[in-house]
Parts: C-alpha cells; sequence; structure tokens
C-alpha cells in the first residue's frame, strides 16, 4: 500500500472506517426499579457496577417490600455501553436510586444529551424525583415502564397522570431484562434528543 491509497478511497470507504461518534446517556429511576438490569442486558462489554450489599440498616432505609430477591443496591453508578450502528455508540451511566445518593446525580448527568426514567408501577412515588430532576436540568427524556413478571399494574394514561409527565415527553413500557425491549426505549430518547437539537 502506497502512501497515496487512502486518500483515493471513496468517501464511503473512509467514513466506514471511523470510529462511532460516543454519545452519553443517562438511565434513572428510583430504587430497584432495574436500572442495573437495564444496562447489563443491553451493554456489549461487561457492565460496571457499584453494587454493595444491603445491610440491615439500608434494608430499614429503602422499601424491599417488592423486590424482595435484591441483596446488593448501586452506590454510586452503573455503566456500560452499546454500538447503535457504525457511526454511534451510546456510554450509558445509570444513576443510583436512594435519596441519599442524589449528590450524584449532577456530575453523572452532565454532558448527556438524554435519559431513560425507569418506573415501577407498583411504586410509582419512588419515581417522582428522577422525573422532576429530568424536567427541571431540561434533560431530553422518557419514561419506561418496567414491566415486572410481565405486567404493569396501571395503565400508561395513568401513569402520566399519577407522575404529571408532560405529554411531550414519550412514555413507553419495555422489559429491562430484554436486550430489544432496552434498545428501542434507548432509541425513543435519542429521538427526543434529535428532535430537540433540531428544533
Amino acid at each position: 500500500m502506497t502512501p497515496t491509497e487512502p486518500a483515493n478511497r471513496p468517501a464511503a470507504a473512509q467514513a466506514s472506517i471511523r470510529p462511532p461518534l460516543p454519545v452519553k446517556m443517562v438511565i434513572a429511576g428510583g430504587f430497584g426499579v432495574g436500572k442495573t438490569t437495564a444496562v447489563g442486558s443491553i451493554s456489549e462489554i461487561e457492565p460496571l457496577t457499584t453494587e454493595a450489599a444491603i445491610t440491615e440498616v439500608a434494608a430499614g432505609v429503602d422499601d424491599l417490600s417488592h423486590t424482595p430477591r435484591k441483596t446488593t443496591t448501586t452506590v454510586a453508578m452503573d455503566f456500560g455501553c452499546i454500538t447503535i450502528d457504525p457511526t454511534l455508540k451510546l456510554y450509558l451511566f445509570g444513576t443510583p436510586g436512594q435519596e441519599r445518593f442524589g449528590f450524584m446525580w449532577d456530575d453523572i448527568v452532565e454532558g448527556a444529551v438524554g435519559g431513560l426514567v425507569i418506573v415501577d408501577t407498583r411504586r410509582l412515588d419512588d419515581c417522582y424525583a428522577a422525573v422532576d430532576y429530568f424536567e427541571h436540568q431540561r434533560i431530553p427524556f422518557a419514561v419506561a415502564v418496567n414491566a415486572f413478571d410481565g405486567q404493569v399494574q396501571h395503565t400508561l394514561e395513568e401513569v402520566r397522570w399519577a407522575l404529571d409527565i408532560n405529554e411531550r415527553v414519550p412514555l413507553v413500557v419495555f422489559d429491562a431484562r430484554e436486550r430489544g425491549s432496552v434498545r428501542d426505549a434507548l432509541l425513543v430518547v435519542l429521538e427526543q434528543a434529535l428532535a430537540r437539537t433540531e428544533g
């Protein structure tokens, strides 16, 4: 290969060897809604987690009634990545869900193009903080209702009303355990972010 050959390649061939554009996205929500599961389901690398065992003290603070098998919790963040196509790679940052770790959110969210707020319809009260946070930060986001055991307790219309979610914010049902389902939810957030930049 001579030094002049790369310059003679068609533009499409040159574009195909460029690395994908890195894009940061946040996955947020209350305690035990499925953030770590979602990152683990979609990530093409072994996800980085900061899981710690739930102690007796923490169990007295965090509501485990709907997640009795949960033995660990995120204390800083989860991290994973997924290549959407040859031009785009998502870097996923999952926030801790407990209110006492809320001081980390600003640092985790900085530079993100958007967020996916995961909701557990069995515990809607735990979801207000995440929805409010993204609304006040004016970051494009979508709300994804996690179908625990394949079902949700309320309709999407009821969830939108209960959480006072703006009509412009997409609201979908997904399964945090299913790679394709997580991908589709993330693509909804990307569409929101793209619409914001074009608007």
